[in-house]
């Protein structure tokens, strides 16, 4: 099948790929030339484990091509994906602006029947919006079908989410998109993937819903770690015991320092909004996103046990990152924790992340950048572990204790031990088991 894929970021560039390796013929589209130029030359625009390889071989095999020109991509397809950004409005709610762009231009080209899909992550009525788009700038009376196939990528583990993923999600219009949608995801029936077929809109809402519910379930856990620490109880044992439950489950029952990315943050507002459109406040929803801002704020409380005056102080990060195996800083915690050290005066903050250093320059202040975890931690008053990468989890504890000026660590992922940590001789502070 032929498939062009509009947006060649995150989803656009793994929908692609992944869409190139099942065997089918992918053009991925982008206006921003200078992309689509380094992506013809290997170059991948952001990192995903394994997403490099698989661009690879697709490119090399004939399947996966660059480009862009919107026109002739969408002339030779049947399938035309929109997966372009949906970023968060002043509001709150969710700026439509290139899907509705993107859905103007594309009518132009529509010589015959095309299933127009969107995988972009966008509010319910958005497939309506999007026909009525492309009704309204198309010179012919050519056949056209809209669906809504949200994207359930989770950063870090993206290819194998598209090619083993929970369930395909299908909000379709006719029967035709139905049957042709089904057929371009086949291989996935052959392993037995569950489908929700449905309408556009209660697909457009599932994808909300999902991380909305998600969402939730960080911030609950959070509260729980924070209540721990006030009774004696330890997180671990209580998110174990939790777990257990199959109607709960154990995922998204870790605390730290609260939820960031590019879709937590954003999708819970953009709910909100859809909420306050049709009269109703979630207010569940906005529970979470309160509870969240408060965990980011608190981690100041927590270093402050170990460091009372962080005027002139030098504080070391690790991880920046909003979650290991990524390079997006888009919401990050270490964004705000490290706001909040220098508001409090601390001299100097030293940071290292295994890969999102480039991606933090552009949005951190008066930092120093280090070349691995003991130069940054060298003369520091604490350390700080933001971002739960392997590599931080059997650390030379020795040696780290050597660099620092004090043997301070505020542990916000729980990935060591406290009574190793104090045996080595740190001061030591996770969440919910002090």
């Amino acid at each position: 099948m032929n498939i062009t894929v509009i947006g060649s970021g995150y989803v656009g560039l793994v929908t692609g790929a992944c869409f190139a390796e099942f065997g089918n013929h992918v053009t991925c589209v982008d206006k921003d030339a200078g992309k689509i130029e380094k992506l013809e030359a290997g170059v991948m625009p952001i990192y995903e484990p394994g997403l490099d390889t698989l661009v690879a071989k697709n490119v090399r095999d004939g399947r996966l091509h660059f480009t862009t020109n919107v026109g002739d991509s969408v002339k030779k397809a049947l399938v035309v994906f929109l997966a372009v950004g949906t970023p968060a409005a002043a509001d709150g709610s969710a700026d439509l602006t290139q899907v509705f762009e993107v859905a103007k231009e594309l009518a132009d080209y529509l010589d015959d029947y095309k299933v127009i899909v969107n995988k972009s992550t966008a509010p319910v009525g958005t497939a309506a919006r999007v026909r009525q788009v492309i009704e309204e700038n198309k010179p012919s009376a050519s056949r056209f079908s809209v669906a809504s196939n949200p994207e359930f990528l989770r950063e870090g583990a993206a290819i194998n989410d598209f090619m083993r993923p929970d369930r395909i999600v299908i909000g379709y219009e006719d029967e035709e998109a139905a049957a042709i949608l089904k057929d371009l995801y086949r291989p996935l029936y052959l392993i037995e993937i569950p489908f929700v077929l449905t309408k556009p809109e209660s697909a457009e809402l599932i994808k909300y819903a999902a991380n909305a519910f998600l969402a939730v379930k960080v911030s609950f856990i959070n509260e729980m770690a924070n209540l721990c620490d006030q009774v004696g109880a330890n997180i671990h044992d209580v998110s174990l015991g939790m777990g257990m439950d199959e109607r709960i489950g154990a995922k998204f029952l870790q605390p730290g320092p609260g939820f960031g990315g590019s879709c937590f943050p954003k999708d819970t507002k953009a709910l909100l909004a859809i909420g306050k459109s049709a009269g109703m406040e979630m207010r569940i929803v906005k529970a979470a996103m309160t509870v969240n801002e408060y965990q980011k704020a608190s981690v100041m409380e927590r270093v402050r046990k170990l460091v009372p005056v962080l005027q002139g102080a030098t504080i070391t990060i690790l991880g920046l990152s909003f979650k290991p195996e990524t390079d997006d800083m888009r919401d990050a915690p270490s964004i705000k924790i490290i706001a909040d050290l220098i508001a409090a005066g601390a001299k100097l903050i030293k940071v290292y992340d295994p890969v999102a250093m480039a991606q933090a320059r552009e949005l951190l202040g008066d930092v120093e950048f280090c070349d691995d975890e003991y130069v940054a931690a060298r003369g520091a008053d604490a350390l700080v572990v933001v971002t739960e990468w392997n590599q931080f989890r059997s650390l030379d504890f020795e040696r780290l204790k050597r660099e620092m000026k004090e043997a301070n660590l505020v542990d916000l992922r729980n990935i060591y031990e406290p009574e190793r940590m104090r045996h080595v001789g740190f001061a030591y502070i996770g969440i919910g088991r002090n």
